[in-house]
């Protein structure tokens, strides 16, 4: 496929064919992923590029469907998923905008203006109109699309150029004609139109369109032309020959780096297109991130450059000072006029076209602020600057150098190896000691390093420094005094960049007293904080609460405060080695009292928050709680606030499956509410209970709200993993005092429990009764996670009537609330669901396919309960396929699992299964014992319909022995008990009966014949 973007976007074949991609919004994502082609694009930059503010109910979701119809446009193979996102899996030159690159690269590099001229023809050829046509506005294309607009212009001034060298006038004065009208007052190009007009003949109109250049330019800049305008104009008052063009003579050459820049490919292609379109650049960053070296590989495809170093200069320096610098750095010469500084400067850049770097800012920003400005206007000089903070003038373009990517905890071996960090910390290892080598073994370590010190490059040579005598382990350990360990930087580097200290105490010494003060209160907090927190924990002692949020917006300039946005505003955070620094600048007794100050705001924030996780405001307020994690957890490490913070973080921690975090806190919380909620966590995370021990819990608690709160969720936990008739009389109890406290929630979240109660017990047509009202009441309530329950009850319900429609919307109702929520157990178990009825409508591949997504939720986010129902579900699908070795593996883990709760409901079905599979194999003595012990644990669980499967099993067993009269027996006595329940089997559920029935008639020749699909 060939890609254009250099006019409307457009896709065709190798042939040449044109391929429609119709759909405004899949265009879009199209047009987003060829802005940077074969990079990847976040899926949470593509979500932005499409939706803005209004985003799908499923953005992640939606993204999905609309990365399918593209790849069904222009191919699977293309459209790339890699984490954090996707890419356009292409070659450069398959987009237009990227062979117009390599032809005008080409052109630089010849001296011959022949072929520049052919190179730049087809080049220019190109073009089919305005760069991203229709996309050109979209903040996503815009900056790309001016780029590539002024890489056309340049391209049109150097092919003028080189046009003019070989002597055509005449048509080319015709062709830049409309350029010139649509680009006025670009100097270059009206030299060249200038020069055309002169050279064809038609001189006095070039005289006539220098005046009104004149003009225009006193009127709209306030400026004169240029000195090769003016040297031109006189040239053609004296009726001379048009003149070669002048070549400057081209600044000292900037050093060039002494090693490789690891990671770094992507911010470069970035910085040099942002060079094609602005005049002043800034590269701000931490101190250690690597603007420097960015700013050195930047320049290295310009052909003049000069680098100006400013780290040396006194904070005192004066503009004309500085003036002085940068001329000498340009070995500009003091000349016979009376000029000041500036001026003299201003003067020698007129008419030269270079890029100038000016590095280490943030010291003197005020008069490189000053000087910048002054000095662009006259010149086709452009600036980059480095700086820890921006200069704040008016034609600045910032741009933000990140850390390098660090892989994610727990990342595949080959994403930790790909890893900017990873890669560079194994450079510069390898290089400090010539036996190190990165591998699987010590990748996941060397990840754990680069993450302590994020992603830093400064920081990151630092530690790989120390390998050759600590090794990786050992450094990794040493890390939590960073500022010992991370020293030693090479005796060539700057004093201020041979130890991590160093490069903060720099910053810090450019600091006020108040930017200090909130500096180091800020590390108090982990994982960063809102401004309201920012303002109760940092102010005081001298600054006011007013103060705070400007003092923190100029820590944000400074480089040393990371803040990031969300739907509830800006989030304020230091990086990991920001943080230490701050923490050492606090006393004892001040960080002591922030720490106390710390617990008490969360803890007050968490008690306000539980009043809404119940409700309308449910997602907003998780996902608050979901931001101050980090905060919430060192919370409870004060004594005084952890019994209040546990209470009220319980139902947060429910609604997350955050349950061996919840268990751990709430146990040591002392009072007779934590010890019942410790006491259903401990039966959720599968710790065997007495569930009796629930009811005395439940009767200690003296307050009837609470009461009721607990003994719902201790009767929840106990139908899930206890004993059913203690959750049974729990939940019973409960909806009582509900009922009594006129608390819908409460009355709505009992019946979803009993609900499930009585589907189990086989009690279905209540079941439904229950489930509808709890669902009718959630929706009263607007309670998301209810709304989730309910509907996975009547969706089971509806599966077992087998009107399979209607239970797959429940459950994709069910799955689409759960994502919204991010309450990733309920969704895990939703897909499951889902893959259930694809099971039984006969579609095994289907129903992989769904059982595999509920597994990788259930795994991603430890969900046993979750993993287990997916992995069952796919062991039911190999077992239907004859894949029976396959199916036991799978269930026999799950087996064990399931015998450590005193519910028997799940062992039941896996005895079941694996009976079926025996007796398939033709092993009746392994499906008599698995269908007698199926059958014992039925009957505990009170369940007609898990009796009647088993009595199933045992029919089939007792045929493969031989038996036939006993086979129907037991086939009669299983079809009663259904009808008793008012659940008789489906036609897509009487696979393993048809297939026994059969046999008892003759109609199979052996019993151990595949399972018949339904299909």
């Amino acid at each position: 496929m060939r890609f254009g973007v250099l006019g409307p976007l457009a896709v065709w074949t190798p042939s040449g064919d044109p391929v429609a991609v119709r759909e405004a919004r899949v265009r879009a994502l199209l047009a987003s992923l060829l802005v940077a082609p074969g990079r990847v694009v976040s899926a949470d930059r593509l979500v932005d590029d499409l939706w803005g503010d209004v985003l799908p109910a499923n953005p992640s979701g939606s993204l999905q469907t609309l990365v399918s119809r593209l790849r069904r446009a222009i191919g699977a193979g293309l459209v790339v998923h890699r984490p954090p996102g996707y890419l356009l899996d292409v070659p450069p030159d398959t987009v237009d905008s990227g062979r117009f690159a390599e032809l005008t690269g080409r052109a630089r590099r010849t001296t011959d203006p022949g072929a520049l001229v052919a190179l730049l023809a087809e080049a220019l050829g190109l073009w089919r109109g305005e760069a991203f046509a229709g996309f050109a506005d979209e903040p996503f294309a815009s900056t790309a699309a001016a780029a590539l607009e002024e890489q056309r212009l340049v391209a049109w001034e150097d092919y003028a150029g080189a046009r003019l060298q070989l002597g055509d006038h005449a048509v080319l004065a015709g062709e830049l004609g409309e350029l010139i009208e649509r680009h006025p007052l670009r100097e270059r190009l009206r030299a060249a139109h200038l020069r055309a007009l002169h050279g064809a003949g038609r001189t006095t109109e070039a005289l006539d369109n220098y005046r009104k250049l004149r003009r225009l330019l006193r009127d709209e800049l306030g400026l004169e032309p240029g000195a090769e305008l003016t040297a031109l104009q006189q040239e053609m008052l004296r009726a001379e020959p048009p003149a070669p063009l002048r070549r400057q003579t081209p600044p000292p050459p900037s050093p060039a780096p002494q090693t490789e820049l690891v990671g770094r490919d992507d911010a470069v292609a970035d910085v040099r297109a942002l060079l094609g379109t602005h005049r002043l650049v800034t590269l701000t960053g931490p101190g250690g991130v690597g603007k420097t070296r960015l700013a050195l590989e930047v320049a290295r495809a310009e052909d003049e450059v000069c680098l100006v170093e400013l780290a040396g200069l006194p904070r005192e320096t004066t503009v004309d000072g500085l003036a002085d610098v940068v001329a000498a750095a340009l070995g500009i010469r003091d000349g016979t006029r009376q000029q000041s500084s500036v001026e003299r400067l201003a003067d020698a850049l007129r008419g030269r076209r270079l890029l100038l770097v000016l590095d280490n800012c943030e010291h003197i920003v005020e008069p490189v602020a000053a000087l910048v400005p002054l000095v662009l206007p006259a010149s086709d000089v452009r600036v980059l600057a480095t700086s820890r903070e921006p200069l704040g003038v008016s034609i600045e373009h910032l741009w933000e150098v990140p850390p390098l990517d660090v892989p994610t905890p727990g990342a595949p071996s080959a994403d930790v190896q790909r890893s900017g960090a990873v890669r560079l910390f194994a450079v510069r290892a390898t290089a400090a000691s010539p036996g190190f080598a990165l591998s699987t073994e010590n990748a996941e370590t060397i990840a754990t390093i680069c993450r302590r010190v994020d992603g830093i490059p400064l920081a990151i040579e630092l530690a790989s420094a120390r390998v050759r005598v600590l090794g990786t382990a050992e450094l990794a350990e040493r890390l939590n005094d960073r500022f010992a360990v991370l020293t030693g930087g090479p005796r060539d580097a700057p004093p201020r960049q041979r130890t991590l200290r160093a490069v903060l105490d720099w910053s810090w010494e450019l600091l006020t007293a108040a930017e200090r003060t909130v500096l180091r209160r800020l590390a108090v907090f982990a994982d960063g904080c809102t401004l309201a927190a920012a303002e109760a924990l940092c102010s005081g002692d001298g600054v006011r609460h007013s103060e705070v949020l400007d003092l923190l917006a100029r820590l944000v300039d400074r480089s040393l405060v990371v803040v990031s946005h969300s739907a509830d505003g800006p989030r304020y955070g230091l990086l990991e080695s920001v943080s230490a620094y701050g923490e050492r600048q606090l006393e004892p007794q001040e960080l002591a009292r922030l720490r106390h100050a710390h617990a008490a705001y969360y803890t007050s924030l968490a008690e306000e928050a539980a009043e809404h996780l119940h409700g309308p405001e449910q997602q907003r307020w998780l996902g608050r709680l979901d931001a101050e994690t980090g905060n919430l957890r060192r919370s409870l490490g004060d004594g005084e606030f952890a019994s209040r913070l546990a209470r009220a973080m319980a139902w947060y921690w429910f609604l997350r499956g955050r349950l061996t975090e919840a268990r751990r806190a709430t146990e040591a919380a002392g009072s007779a509410v934590a010890a019942a909620w410790h006491t259903g966590f401990r039966l959720l995370t599968g710790e065997p209970v007495d569930s009796r021990t629930a009811l005395r819990l439940r009767d200690a608690i003296t307050d009837p709200c609470e009461r009721a709160m607990a003994g719902w969720f201790l009767g929840y936990a106990a139908t899930r993993f206890g004993d059913m008739p203690v959750g049974e009389e729990l939940i019973r109890a409960a909806l009582a005092e509900f009922e009594d406290l006129d608390d819908s929630w409460g009355v709505a979240a009992a019946l979803s429990v009993r609900a499930v109660q009585r589907h189990v017990r086989g009690d279905l047509n209540q079941s439904t009764v229950e489930a509808e009202r709890s669902l009718a009441l959630f929706r009263e309530t607007c309670d998301r996670w209810g709304r989730v329950q309910a509907c996975a009850v009547l969706g089971r319900l509806a599966e077992i009537a087998g009107d399979y429609p209607a239970a797959a919307t429940w459950q994709r109702e069910g799955v689409e609330l759960a994502e919204e929520l991010a309450l990733w157990p309920d969704a895990a178990m939703r897909w499951s669901e889902l893959g259930r009825i694809a099971l039984l409508e006969g579609d095994h591949d289907r129903a992989d396919e769904l059982h595999e997504r509920g597994r990788a939720l259930a795994v991603e986010h430890s969900d046993s309960a979750g993993q287990e129902f997916a992995e069952v579900g796919l062991a039911l699908s190999a077992r239907r396929r004859g894949r029976f070795a396959e199916a036991e593996t799978l269930l026999r883990p799950w087996l064990e699992w399931n015998r450590r709760f005193e519910a028997d409901n799940g062992a039941a079905l896996i005895l079941a299964e694996l009976g079926f599979a025996a007796e398939q194999r033709g092993d009746a003595d392994a499906a008599f014992d698995l269908h007698g012990q199926g059958l014992a644990a039925a009957r505990r669980t009170g369940d007609p319909r898990a009796v009647a499967l088993a009595l199933e099993g045992l029919a089939g067993a007792r045929l493969l022995t031989g038996q036939p009269g006993r086979a129907k027996g037991l086939l009669g006595a299983a079809a009663r008990l259904r009808e008793s329940a008012g659940a008789p089997l489906p036609p897509c559920e009487r696979g393993d009966v048809d297939r026994i029935e059969k046999a008892l008639h003759g109609e199979v020749p052996g019993s151990d014949r595949e399972l018949q699909e339904c299909r």
